[in-house]
């Protein structure tokens, strides 16, 4: 068996590139030849998947105005590579929308420095401001700005969609529901604009071309090529639910799939909304273990 181990981040608990090789370990003890492919989809750990590298560090702070460090990365071709995970990360034991701010993001865009392009990594944050904070640093882009939106969500549906994972109450969701209309009313339909809190709408609002991250990082990485050469391909992510397949990448690569009619399994730490796919155990301690045994068992299929 041919077998192409591709999974996201578990967010938390593994990189794509650890939960990759924990998954190709299980698969080659049962015997199947295997690539390991990590993915992702816009968000946090898209710059490493890329073949990014790290060219310097900047003090920014973070969505609760702590300091912190975060990467400024590099493609090959000079390209700049920003993660708003990397600036304002989703932090579970501080879930606070009120206080969570994007400045710290916009700092990091506004110090990236003279560069031809720009690419900005959006998920993984803790605020939903709209990108308010983001706008108060930034007046326009150093560069022609391309946006990798981890989800296709509009300023319309995302208080719903990620508002209470972020600590949103049931009338907090309806205040945001408010807030975002109230802003960006060019962007409100505009699919990205609700990735990462807003932050999708106000990079638009810059000039910034948004694309579906998940996408643009399959094409960049050459999924397709090596799914069609695979008897399986292994995908998943920390939680699959519905929006597993509204813009993230073990959805994108199940579609992928389907369309070259090579068999796929996804995976998740947890799955919800009845999304077809094996469950982990849950618990984060055994996830290396999890994936080796789930490969083992797959690959003697």
């Amino acid at each position: 068996m041919n077998a192409l181990a591709s999974p996201a981040s578990l967010k938390g608990v593994l990189t794509a590139g650890e939960a990759a090789a924990a998954l190709a370990r299980g698969l080659r003890l049962a015997g199947a030849e295997v690539e390991e492919l990590p993915l992702a989809d816009g968000g946090e750990g898209t710059a490493v998947v890329l073949g990014a590298e790290v060219v310097r560090v900047e003090r920014v702070h973070d969505a609760f105005g702590n300091e912190r460090e975060a990467p400024v990365h590099a493609l090959a071709d000079g390209t700049v590579v920003l993660e708003s995970a990397d600036a304002i990360p989703f932090d579970p034991s501080r879930l606070d929308i009120e206080a969570a701010s994007s400045r710290g993001f916009g700092e990091l865009i506004a110090r990236a420095g003279p560069c031809e392009r720009l690419l900005l990594c959006l998920g993984g944050t803790a605020s939903m401001d709209v990108g308010a904070g983001l706008l108060e640093m930034l007046d326009e882009l150093p560069a022609p700005t391309t946006v990798l939106c981890d989800t296709r969500a509009t300023l319309v549906e995302a208080p719903r969609l990620f508002g209470p994972q972020k600590g949103a109450l049931a009338d907090e969701v309806t205040e945001l529901e408010r807030r975002f209309a109230d802003h960006a009313q060019s962007f409100a339909k505009l699919p990205g604009a609700g990735a990462a809190g807003g932050l999708g709408a106000a990079l638009a609002s810059l000039g910034a071309q948004l694309v579906p991250g998940a996408a643009y990082v399959l094409e960049a990485v050459g999924f397709r090529d090596r799914a069609a050469a695979a008897d399986l391909v292994v995908s998943g992510e920390g939680a699959v639910d519905r929006t597993t397949f509204e813009g993230k990448a073990p959805g994108e690569a199940a579609r992928i799939c389907a369309e070259l009619g090579v068999r796929c399994v996804l995976f998740g730490g947890r799955v919800e909304d009845g999304a077809d796919a094996i469950a982990l155990s849950g618990d984060p301690t055994r996830a290396r273990e999890d994936l080796e045994e789930l490969g083992v068992r797959l690959g003697g299929a």
